[in-house]
């Protein structure tokens, strides 16, 4: 996308610059790089930076040119909407494949990639997502490896909040047995017992290299499956943890006769650890909001920290303060005698940015920005180079891999772009070739309808595919615009299409041969504080053969990881490759049907309808955009219209913005009517946000305000917008906001 020129208008203090052969790099940036990135990476500094700057002018334009084809293709596909009131299914996909929109499937050809970490290829487990220009929140999610079941269970309402078992005030020894007694079914159900149940246990003890369970009558019992304990801690005879495995997840008992918990408890078992978020992806992208070389600079420094394994953050909670960094790896002493390590941390993706954004980290003459994404690649490979170097008492990769997750990507011309990207950064920092491994999210349209050609354009990289609802119902919103009115957003999500995508995303990834290599993913759990209905629904996705799912927490995915206890998705891909197998149509039908728009039925709604409909999609943008433009928050708890916090990232904006712009396009509302709902859920959020201390209130002149006009940008520019991206104009309004700070913060030293 072209940009402006960085100036004082866009930046809040316009960063200085110097000269690199054609281009200038931002002082700061370049400083960074030298003396914080580049020592110890044995690359030489006079070479790095003529390279990185013909890096930039040789694959710019290409990226520029794959832009022009998403733009080209969509006013192609804007125009036969706008020509035809219905859609003919076969004539549809033909004008598809002739503009290039719709490529021919490949044959069968199974993904080469090597040297893939077992949390990727062999395991089945959560995986936490976060906005890594958060430290502690990255450091939450690098440490959510383990979680402990006890604290899941207390702190959730997966036990109800009755006056008995109330988690208000101290601790409530009700609502610990009641936990300890929903743990121990669980030990029963997952870890049964030749005779007896963990429920009677009084004793756990190593005899002749089995474990040996007590009870009160004087009898033992092993394990039904007795290989399922592998090794513990301490005494033989009275350990101090043991270990356990099922479906390739340990689990980890903890006993302490002096515990607050173990001192109550007939085997003294303090707690429960459970291996959770097998991975986690440090993101750059959707839910942070970094838009200028302080921000990104500020991004790239956790990511530093994460793989030196320095990264830090002084933590205040519950009235005491304390530093919180990574957790160190867990040692046992196994039944044979071997010593067994296990990573304390979670296997770390780093999520960079798309295709479409620039950056002032590097600019040309005429003051343009460069792709981000770009810069983004090697910067995220140069700083993941550190481990494989082992410059860190951790090591993140055991295979000498660097994971990089690349959203946002339209079809496998611009997948190829990645992999052809990734092999030039390569050659620029040192590394061997494929090293760079390769996460597709498949959440573009023009992506879903030609998976399995975005898979093989990277075969040698692939680690990772991945549906995303939020993202890819916004890219369906904004390629079907003018095809008529959508369907109210509650509809939507019974659309044909979405079950279709769904489910064509496994069987396309068990196509290409991502079982047992690489990681088939599912979305985000929206709703932190309904952990009960998080394990009732999301019990579904390793059901369905994906080995991994998002969650917004680490609670979240020590809970979520009990689904994978029950699921073993090896068995589940196995018997759905047959399957597939033995269809000879089932790709061409999802292809079909993932070509059915939401079109609404009919748009005969009552004006209470259509005010309520208006009303849920501008509160859910004002009560993401307010903190976005004003506070520099990219992800949080965002309350919804009825007051339920739900997990906002700028995926759930897109949806929310490109479905009022396609009624408005379609005259279903008026503009009237859309600012009079926004004028209506100004107050709301201002409402929901008064305790807020950082919060600046949008009334009573919502004129005045940034964010709310942001907020109505995103509205009725929604139709321009490329692909219905909200990045272009939130992050022109941040900018725009930080510039006012910078000048009040210059005023006020000014006077003073």
């Amino acid at each position: 996308m072209p940009s402006q020129p960085t100036d004082a208008k866009h930046s809040p203090s316009t960063p200085q610059y110097q000269r690199i052969g054609k281009l200038k790099v931002a002082n700061a940036f370049y400083d960074f790089i030298n003396q914080e990135v580049l020592p110890g990476l044995e690359i030489n500094l006079q070479k790095f930076w003529p390279q990185f700057v013909e890096y930039l002018l040789e694959f710019t334009p290409q990226n520029r040119a794959l832009l022009q084809t998403r733009d080209s293709l969509q006013l192609q596909i804007n125009d036969y909407h706008s020509k035809h009131q219905s859609i003919d299914a076969q004539h549809y996909q033909q004008f598809l494949t002739q503009i290039g929109y719709l490529e021919p499937e490949p044959g069968a050809s199974d993904i080469s990639v090597q040297n893939v970490d077992a949390e990727l290829s062999t395991l089945a487990g959560p995986q936490l997502v976060v906005p890594m220009m958060n430290a502690r929140y990255s450091l939450n999610a690098a440490n959510a490896r383990w979680g402990s079941l006890y604290d899941a269970l207390y702190g959730t309402d997966l036990i109800p909040d009755t006056p008995e078992l109330s988690r208000d005030g101290g601790y409530n020894p009700h609502r610990g047995d009641e936990v300890i007694g929903q743990a121990k079914r669980l030990l029963d159900q997952h870890f049964p017992l030749q005779t007896g149940s963990h429920q009677d246990a009084i004793s756990y003890s190593i005899l002749d290299d089995k474990l040996q369970v007590g009870f009160v009558d004087g009898s033992f019992s092993a394990l039904s499956k007795v290989e399922q304990c592998l090794g513990f801690t301490g005494d033989a005879q009275q350990p101090k943890t043991l270990l356990l495995r099922n479906n390739g997840l340990h689990w980890e008992l903890q006993f302490d006769a002096q515990g607050l918990i173990g001192q109550g408890d007939s085997a003294f078992i303090n707690d429960m650890l459970l291996e959770s978020a097998l991975t986690s992806i440090m993101d750059c992208e959707d839910s942070i909001a970094a838009v200028d070389t302080q921000d990104k600079i500020a991004v790239y420094r956790n990511w530093l920290g994460l793989m030196k394994g320095n990264l830090s953050e002084q933590v205040d909670k519950n009235g005491r303060s304390f530093t919180r960094s990574l957790n160190p790896d867990r040692e046992y002493l196994g039944l044979n005698g071997e010593r067994i390590a296990l990573s304390g941390r979670a296997l770390m993706f780093v999520r960079n940015v798309g295709h479409l954004m620039d950056t002032d980290l590097v600019l040309d003459d005429q003051g343009r920005e460069f792709p981000e994404g770009l810069i983004d690649a090697v910067v995220t490979a140069m700083i993941g180079k550190h481990d494989l170097l082992g410059n860190s008492p951790f090591r993140n990769s055991k295979t000498g891999s660097i994971y990089i997750v690349k959203p946002k990507m339209h079809g496998p011309s611009e997948v190829e772009f990645s992999n052809q990207v990734f092999a030039r950064v390569e050659q620029i920092i040192g590394l061997k070739p494929y090293s760079v491994k390769l996460g597709i999210m498949d959440e573009e349209r023009r992506t879903s309808l030609n998976l399995r050609a975005c898979i093989q354009a990277a075969k040698e990289r692939v680690v990772f595919i991945n549906t995303g609802f939020l993202d890819r119902t916004g890219d369906e919103l904004h390629t079907s615009m003018f095809a008529g009115p959508m369907a109210r957003k509650g509809d939507i999500k019974d659309s044909v299409w979405i079950k279709a995508y769904e489910l064509s995303n496994v069987a396309q990834g068990l196509a290409c041969g991502l079982s047992g290599k690489a990681q088939i993913g599912k979305g985000m759990w929206p709703k932190p504080d309904n952990m009960s209905e998080m394990m009732a629904a999301k019990i579904a996705h390793p059901q369905s053969g994906a080995n991994t799912a998002w969650v917004p927490s680490p609670t979240a995915a020590t809970l979520h990881a009990l689904h994978y206890h029950l699921v073993k998705v090896a068995d589940v891909q196995s018997q759905l490759k047959q399957s597939l197998e033995a269809k000879t149509d089932v790709f061409t039908d999802y292809r079909q049907q993932l070509l059915v728009p939401p079109l609404a039925q009919h748009c005969d709604w009552t004006d209470q309808q259509l005010d309520d409909e208006l009303d849920n999609n501008t509160q859910g943008i004002l009560g993401y955009v307010v903190r976005w433009v004003e506070q520099g928050v990219g992800c949080s708890k965002v309350p919804d219209i009825n007051g339920v916090g739900l997990m906002e990232d700028r995926a759930t904006l897109r949806i929310s913005s490109q479905h009022v712009a396609n009624w408005l396009q379609h005259q279903v509302v008026s503009k009237a009517r859309v600012v009079a709902s926004f004028q209506r859920s100004a107050k709301l959020v201002d409402q929901q946000n008064r305790t807020d201390s950082a919060y600046h209130a949008m009334g009573p002149n919502l004129e005045q305000s940034m964010a709310y006009l942001a907020a109505l940008d995103l509205v009725f520019k929604g139709c321009t917008q490329p692909s219905g991206y909200t990045e272009p104009l939130l992050h022109a309004w941040r900018r725009k906001f930080k510039a006012k700070q910078q000048q009040r913060q210059s005023s006020a030293e000014l006077v003073s």
